[in-house]
């Protein structure tokens, strides 16, 4: 499965992003030592792993310990080793705000123009990791739910409301 990850280090100079290489890591440990290796002295380093134009997964440390993990479907964990290998074991569904986006699109006068959510998708693990940031939970679950929206739509949006869409930007060009 082709996948594309991307790692972005906020430290004091700003935001600086690298690819990841992802082949050949045997756990979550390493993953985390691979990520620590785009800044290693980042107050805040994020993996968005993007895998066969389906899955997103993403990774956060603050500074350099206690990693965070969402996955945008638990089924990514089936389909690779790559996703059992970042999302198997996180089981904890975000439960509130998936409540909450529910009620926000079941609400209101424009729900014939809201996009339909892949009912399949069954998303995991600490939506909220991001919401400092300004990407509250609400707002992470509806990007990922949104159809049309591509693993790469929802990095590129992600990354611009956080400051470092033109690090992650250059990456992809490069």
């Amino acid at each position: 499965m082709p996948y594309f990850a991307a790692g972005v280090a906020r430290g004091a100079d700003g935001w600086t992003a690298a690819e990841v290489d992802l082949g050949g890591v045997a756990d979550l440990d390493e993953v985390a030592d691979r990520l620590r290796d785009v800044e290693p002295d980042a107050e805040l380093s994020l993996l968005f792993v993007e895998a066969d134009d389906t899955y997103l997964a993403i990774l956060r440390l603050d500074d350099g310990e206690d990693l965070r993990i969402f996955g945008s479907d638990s089924a990514f964990a089936e389909e690779s080793r790559l996703g059992a290998l970042l999302i198997g074991d996180v089981k904890a569904a975000p439960s509130e705000a998936e409540t909450a986006e529910t009620a926000d699109t079941r609400s209101g006068d424009d729900d014939d123009e809201r996009p339909v959510a892949d009912p399949d998708a069954d998303p995991v693990g600490d939506a909220d990791l991001l919401a400092d940031l300004g990407v509250p939970a609400q707002r992470l679950l509806a990007l990922c739910a949104r159809e049309g929206m591509l693993p790469a739509d929802v990095t590129a949006e992600v990354c611009q409301a956080i400051g470092c869409g033109d690090e992650v930007e250059e990456l992809r060009e490069a």
